[in-house]
């Protein structure tokens, strides 16, 4: 799994968890007491967070692809020999077997 996979998959793992947290925000807001208000605080203090961590993550995901692009389209004939190479190996350790 490459960086930009693993970020993609936790930028979507962060989204659902915001999800659910709304959604429980939502389902406990008639409720009354200490306890559950000072839960409900302490999860929307933990969702802001995760919000913030969502957009940063993302936007480090959008900026790894656009300097992958770059990288590719400024050296195509590297990129093309390296990803050949990296092929050819795998070809080979996997054929050994």
């Amino acid at each position: 799994m490459t960086s930009q996979e693993a970020n993609q998959r936790l930028a979507g793992d962060l989204k659902e968890v915001v999800s659910d947290a709304e959604d429980l925000l939502k389902a406990t807001a008639g409720e009354a007491g200490e306890k559950v208000k000072e839960v409900r605080s302490r999860l929307a203090r933990a969702l802001e967070s995760a919000k913030a961590t969502y957009e940063r993550v993302q936007d480090k995901t959008v900026q790894a692809a656009k300097a992958t692009d770059h990288a590719i389209r400024e050296h195509p004939y590297e990129s093309i020999g390296i990803a050949f190479g990296v092929g050819l190996l795998i070809g080979v350790l996997v054929g050994r077997r």
